[in-house]
């Protein structure tokens, strides 16, 4: 019997049914060891030589992995094949005992005990490429471990070292991480562009005309007045507006000029990881953590080829395949003369892998998920589209002059497609809401006269620069080189559960705690959090993947001048308060002296500033919020108006509005001679959408990330992260 292991059950089970009986698939359940959770695990004076332990949770699989191991013949090592799934491979068998533990020290890595085990890599599983994989076993790649240890080591060096600052001098529990602190830095950047943006008003001038006598009405912008072209800020009022109206009147209109061109668009390159999960974002509304999670599934299922990935490139054999289907489907006018080829844009990309595209090409329906559906459904158009002929559209650009005393000309410019191409299948969304307008005009001829139907002027106002989305933002992390593919569904995740940002209506907000960390951090580790030094830090980790460097020279090149400004900064703002005190405009009721609002480890509360003489604080609590929630206490709920009329039915005291772990609950003003205590839970009122029986409430996971789920739960189990009382508040 010959043992294969790989990262997850799903994964197992589809290579089980192509290796046949004399293989024993299974799985690790991912890593098998990690830095310890409550130390840091890294010995700074000892080259950076890391401490890596088994977590609990994998204790029992690595007991079953050295058990099965023992018996068998062989050893595959099949995790996948960027750096984390090398790391992975790595893990094991330090976990179990088939390598000296410690290989990766700069002493060099000592010989392998026992060669029982082989590593094998594949980009689809499919039968094929399986088989292939056996057929070409290698060694681990040291380089790619290296490369995911010294990205895990700096994010700890970064995280452990940074987060009691923010404890002290802003809230406990706060946390600091490289990229998602960049990440954050542009969310609130961009809020304050917002913020400080003073609208500008212009107005668009145009005219409604037609050929004699014709049905098809079109649009003429006003581009140049007396031979000076008018700019888009240049009418600047309606008084503006009105006085070119008015020099309009009884105008006649002929065609100065017309120039048709042919313009050829491209398709897009197929999917890369940032590019699914900005379309997916875009078509299919899904963040980027429910991108993976779908696309994680077809890829163990066999549907799709590996979805961690930065390459655009086509296996000759994939090339092939879609050619068919494209003949067959469309046919010859739609199949290039030659494959479409695309240069993969990202610096440092795996050239060597592919992009995502079906495994089969020829099937369109591969699961009875929706979800899951329509993502294969966008892969599989986007692969099929990519190795389409162009498109060829012609563009109609016809300058109108009017003629009055003065010199008025306007243009009108018209789109039509003459070959659809690639366009037949699928085109690229687009971030903006609101698409460019596309006017359609009939074929005029110069010196053509015109009829004149209406004078059209429109109000106008610049607009500040746009949130960010999930989409925009990894387009921007992207642009800027910061994070790699692996990182932007884990980095859009972490900024929200850890309370930095929130989404609204598919849009990045600051909560005000990150605006607050965000400004701390890149005021004094303005080197550390800058967007050049990031990016810098994501090339030297490909170095090390590329065995150009040593990772403990990355870590220590950082890791020197990051320790000694963090201990600067720690005594420079050891008596600094860095969080402004907001007054509430009260006086303590037991000292008298000013209340302020405060930074706690549950959120904000109120406090007395005679602190610690005076112990005076309550919850910081909204009393309109307090009129939608619903108190729940044995599973009877009842309405709550106002909190000080709560009487604990234990012993008869008040009942008080408190704010632990896991959010508001109430509890008896007699604590601790009297432990009642219910929980609150504010209700949307928003009917659900799945059973129309209860209403959406809000709830929180285990870590205290908020979400919104029916109240008749477990008889319904629908959820979700969007706030469903926000569209409704509108």
């Amino acid at each position: 019997m010959n043992l294969v292991i790989v990262e997850s059950p799903a994964k197992a089970k589809t290579i089980e049914r192509y290796l046949g009986e004399d293989f024993k698939v299974l799985a690790s359940f991912g890593h098998v060891r990690d830095l310890p959770e409550k130390e840091l695990g890294v010995d700074v004076k000892k080259n950076y030589e890391p401490t890596y332990e088994i977590p609990p949770d994998s204790k029992r699989t690595i007991s079953l992995l050295k058990k099965e191991q023992e018996k068998a013949k062989e050893l595959y090592l099949a995790t996948d094949l960027d750096r984390e799934g090398e790391a992975i491979s790595w893990h094991i068998i330090q976990a179990l005992g088939l390598e000296n533990q410690k290989s990766c020290l700069p002493a060099g890595r000592a010989k392998i005990k026992n060669q029982k085990y082989k590593r094998i890599i594949f980009n689809e599983i499919t039968r094929s490429a399986i088989a292939n994989a056996m057929r070409n076993p290698r060694d681990i790649d040291m380089n790619l471990v290296d490369a995911q240890q010294a990205r895990r080591i700096l994010d700890r060096l970064v995280g452990y070292k940074l987060s009691p600052l923010l404890w002290k001098k802003v809230k406990s529990g706060l946390s600091a991480g490289r990229v998602q602190t960049v990440a954050v830095r542009l969310i609130v950047e961009r809020e304050k562009e917002i913020e400080k943006f003073k609208p500008e008003e212009y107005w668009i001038l145009a005219v409604l005309l037609s050929k004699k006598d014709d049905l098809l009405k079109f649009k003429a912008f006003l581009i140049e007045e007396n031979g000076k072209p008018i700019e888009k800020l240049d009418i600047k009022n309606e008084r503006e507006a009105k006085r070119i109206e008015l020099r309009l009147a009884g105008a006649k209109y002929k065609v100065l000029s017309v120039d048709k061109n042919d313009m050829t668009r491209h398709p897009s390159a197929p999917f890369t990881t940032s590019t699914l999960q900005m379309e997916a974002s875009r078509k299919l509304g899904l963040s980027a953590r429910q991108t993976m999670m779908l696309a994680q599934r077809l890829y163990e299922d066999g549907k799709i080829t590996y979805m961690r990935t930065d390459s655009t490139n086509l296996s000759s054999t994939a090339v092939a395949a879609i050619r068919k289907v494209i003949e067959k489907e469309f046919g010859k006018k739609y199949l290039p003369a030659a494959a479409q080829k695309y240069q993969t844009k990202t610096k440092h990309a795996q050239e060597a892998h592919e992009a995502i595209r079906p495994t089969h090409i020829d099937r369109r329906e591969v699961s009875n998920d929706d979800r899951e559906q329509k993502l294969y459904e966008l892969i599989w158009k986007r692969a099929v589209a990519s190795q389409m002929a162009n498109a060829l559209v012609e563009v109609i650009e016809a300058r109108i002059l009017a003629q009055v005393k003065e010199k008025f000309v306007f243009l009108a410019r018209g789109e039509s497609i003459k070959f659809d191409g690639f366009i037949r299948v699928y085109t690229e969304g687009r971030d903006d809401e609101i698409a460019p307008e596309v006017i359609k005009i009939p074929e005029l001829k110069k010196d053509e006269p015109l009829d004149f139907h209406e004078f059209i002027k429109e109000q106008k106002f610049t607009e500040p620069p746009k949130r960010y989305t999930e989409a925009t933002l990894i387009k921007k992390l992207e642009s800027l080189g910061i994070g790699r593919p692996s990182t932007y569904a884990p980095t859009m995740s972490t900024i929200q559960e850890r309370g930095y940002v929130r989404l609204e209506d598919r849009r990045f907000l600051p909560e005000e705690i990150g605006v607050i960390v965000n400004d701390l951090l890149v005021k004094h580790f303005a080197d550390i959090f800058d967007y050049k030094f990031t990016a810098r830090m994501e090339d030297e980790l490909d170095d090390v993947a590329e065995a150009k460097r040593q990772w403990q020279s990355v870590i220590d090149d950082f890791y020197q001048p990051f320790a000694k400004e963090l201990a600067e900064k720690n005594r420079e703002l050891d008596k600094k308060d860095i969080v402004p005190e907001k007054k509430v405009g009260e006086k303590c009721p037991e000292c008298k002296k000013p209340l302020v609002e405060r930074f706690g480890k549950f959120g904000k509360f109120i406090a007395c500033t005679g602190y610690p003489e005076c112990k005076y604080s309550r919850p910081l609590t909204d009393k309109k919020e307090m009129k939608n929630a619903v108190v729940q206490d044995n599973g009877e709920k009842e309405k709550v108006t106002e909190v000080e009329g709560e009487k604990c039915e234990k012993c008869g005291g008040k009942m008080t509005l408190k704010e632990g772990k896991f959010g508001k609950f109430m509890a008896c003003e007699n604590y601790p001679k009297c432990k009642n205590t219910k929980s609150v839970v504010i209700d949307t009122k928003v009917k659900c959408p799945e059973c129309e029986k209860g209403t959406l409430v809000e709830r929180r996971t285990k870590k205290g990330k908020i979400f919104w789920g029916c109240s008749v739960y477990p008889k319904c189990k629908y959820a979700t992260w969007q706030n469903p009382g926000a569209e409704r508040n509108k």
